[in-house]
């Protein structure tokens, strides 16, 4: 018996972005980052100085030691990478 069904592929997105931040990553901004990387099923990263860590942490956001005028990219990969890039970039982009 012959099945003529077409083989399942999964699109999984690949998105990037660097942001100059307008100020440091203290707690405030780092909460935020958290709360909205928490929110997106893909694999998330910040990468400052060589370092990289996965932004659902506020700790490890902290962490990066990223100050104002210093650049900070985010990556993710996964079906909601683009928007997730998108939310977390806004939210560097516009930190106090």
């Amino acid at each position: 018996m012959s099945t003529n069904s077409e083989p399942t592929t999964t699109t999984v997105s690949r998105h990037e972005t660097a942001v100059v931040l307008p100020a440091s990553l203290h707690a405030r901004p780092a909460g935020r980052l958290a709360r909205a990387a928490a929110g997106f099923t893909s694999a998330i990263r910040l990468e400052h100085a060589g370092r990289t860590v996965d932004p659902t942490g506020v700790l490890a956001v902290m962490g990066l030691g990223a100050t104002a005028g210093s650049t900070v990219t985010v990556r993710a990969e996964g079906d909601d990478a683009d928007e997730a890039v998108a939310a977390l970039a806004h939210i560097l982009a516009t930190a106090e």
